[in-house]
């Protein structure tokens, strides 16, 4: 009876708590459906952008999911540019207010979006910007604004690029915990902070050759946007000329100092309402599934644009990071879909393990079998992630692209130093001679080195020869590009690693040319599972993903985005081909 009695239980206590989300499910919706009725563009609307949340590429949302976005915190770039592409033809439209800060974006997303502010621009609307703090990059974004205001109090920086890296060679040695590093190519640098407590020259070389780039390229645009040289721009910055309010409209970056009240009534005056009378915000988060309905490029055939995004590594894949199960599915889709008449693969990856972009690599060089292959780069290509995207027929790169890195190298972790010193012995039994696998606990020994080193040879001239294939260069003209060194967009294409500079847009067109289309659809791979599925799937992941956000909040994103480096240096396995350093330009 106590068998029957709690089993009765325990159906009754599912079917309740079926229907409390059942019920929650339904109420959401109608909370969907209630929200998006009540979003109306008024005449004389001012569309309202303030980047606040993490900016992805694609976030590969179903749009027939009525729980899309509720719980992810980020933005699409693709949505992102379409949203503004759209406000440039809607009549109701009236202009732009920039009040972004703290925008957390690569560069090159930065400067796609600020491609696409300048577009809505040249059709006559206006833009204005105004902020409380402009980092370096809120300021590049803001520039292509037609007047930007500080707040009187507020606060700005323009300085010049920077970057810092840290080094673990002393830390080693008082732990007795080690990273052991077997590594092919000079500038390869990704294991440098674990083997010198100093940075090497040719280290410095590249990263101070690369930030130039980067930073030529940004007072490039801004310098005309507001009418000012560079060596102009550099002179502001060596002598931190934007470092006050006062100083930043004195040097010509900013046109004044407002505070939001202030910002609000010149806008009412552009557009010719009473000072007494309310601006017509329409928030960017609204407008984008009012933009989702319009489409630029229509017609039954297609052009593919996969999307591959994050750190690779072995697994199905998902939009944090790259894995062989989700790009092969989405390559073979692409190709064997009759309407889709060609591909464009959208990069954006400081690269990871070297035998998943090989199989990456293998998929694109099947699908350019069936149709043309054109790949666009975004905020960074680097190691695996320029290995996938070599054997395209075209590749385009932003300016701001960080590219190459063509380089391998393996990681071990060592404790055999602290184990001795806390009295732990390890013991080894094998029946051949090199059955016995390596061990955290033992020093490694030159035999096991050795076999490692030969598999960093040997994927070190695979990833050669797969570069030379693509760029039609000899091996020994792409290992003097190589050895693990980064460029920048612009130096990638002088170089020959990249064909042209350009947006994901422009690489859409050029996709779309080759296979002679004069319309044309957009298709996007690949999909991911739906929030609500995720959510169903797995109530602790949801838990999980709180208490991420909890530590971020509580340590700073700084100390958590080292946490985060050293959490996914767990995850690799095998031999990676991944950017030689982690760097967060400020």
């Amino acid at each position: 009876m106590n068998f029957l009695r709690n089993l009765l239980a325990s159906i009754l206590g599912c079917l309740v708590a079926f229907g409390l989300l059942f019920g929650m499910f339904m109420i959401f919706l109608a909370l969907v459906s209630s929200a998006d009725d009540g979003v109306v563009v008024k005449k004389n609307s001012i569309l309202e952008i303030s980047f606040t949340e993490p900016i992805r590429d694609y976030l590969g949302k179903d749009e027939t999911d009525p729980f899309a976005g509720f719980w992810d915190d980020e933005a699409g770039l693709d949505e992102i540019v379409h949203t503004i592409k759209v406000a440039g033809d809607d009549e109701n439209i009236r202009g732009i207010s920039l009040t972004t800060s703290f925008v957390q974006a690569g560069l090159a997303q930065v400067q796609e979006i600020r491609k696409a502010l300048k577009d809505f621009k040249d059709t006559g609307k206006f833009i204005y910007a105004h902020s409380d703090y402009f980092t370096q990059k809120d300021y590049y974004l803001a520039s292509v604004a037609d007047e930007i205001y500080l707040n009187p109090v507020g606060g700005m920086d323009f300085k010049g690029l920077s970057t810092e890296v840290l080094y673990f060679k002393d830390l080693q040695e008082k732990t007795g915990v080690k990273m052991e590093v077997i590594r092919h190519g000079k500038y390869k640098s990704a294991v440098e902070p674990y083997l010198s407590n100093t940075m090497s020259p040719e280290n410095r070389e590249q990263i101070q050759e690369l930030i130039t780039s980067l930073w030529d390229e940004m007072l490039g645009e801004i310098g005309t946007s507001r009418g000012m040289s560079t060596d102009r721009l550099n002179v502001v910055a060596d002598t931190l000329g934007g470092r006050t309010p006062e100083f930043a409209v004195a040097s010509g970056l900013v046109d004044g100092n407002l505070y939001f009240d202030e910002y609000e009534n010149l806008m009412k005056e552009s557009i010719g309402i009473d000072q007494n009378d309310d601006l017509n915000y329409v928030s960017f988060q609204d407008y984008i599934p009012i933009a989702s309905g319009t489409r630029f490029h229509t017609g039954k055939d297609k052009v593919a644009v996969i999307y591959a995004q994050g750190e690779i590594y072995y697994g199905e894949g998902s939009k944090e990071f790259i894995g062989q199960g989700l790009m092969s599915s989405a390559l073979q889709k692409a190709a064997k879909n009759n309407r889709v008449k060609a591909i464009v693969l959208r990069i954006d990856s400081p690269g990871g393990s070297a035998l998943v972009s090989d199989i990456i690599w293998r998929e694109v060089e099947l699908a350019k079998k069936e149709k043309p292959v054109v790949v666009s780069f975004g905020n960074v290509a680097a190691s695996g992630g320029y290995y996938i995207g070599v054997g395209g027929d075209k590749i385009y790169a932003e300016p701001t692209t960080i590219t190459g890195s063509i380089g391998v190298f393996g990681t071990i972790p060592n404790i055999s130093e602290l184990a001795g010193d806390i009295g732990i012995n390890a013991e080894q039994v094998g029946t051949n001679k090199n059955s016995v696998d390596y061990s955290l606990f033992e020093p490694m020994s030159n035999s096991f080195r050795d076999v490692v080193q030969e598999g960093i040879e040997d994927t070190y001239n695979t990833f050669l020869e797969r570069v030379a294939a693509g760029r039609n260069m000899s091996v020994e003209e792409v290992d003097a590009l190589a050895q693990g060194r980064v460029w920048s967009g612009v130096d990638a294409k002088e170089n020959g690693l990249v064909d042209e500079l350009g947006s994901l847009e422009d690489a859409i067109a050029a996709a779309a040319e080759m296979a002679e289309m004069d319309t044309y659809g957009i298709r996007k791979y690949p999909k991911y599972k739906s929030d609500f599925e995720r959510f169903m799937e797995n109530f602790g992941g949801a838990k999980a993903k709180i208490g991420e956000a909890l530590i971020q909040e509580e340590i700073g994103n700084e100390a958590y985005q080292i946490l985060k480096e050293f959490k996914q240096l767990t995850k690799q396995k095998g031999i990676q081909a991944k950017m030689p350093f982690s760097l967060n330009i400020k």
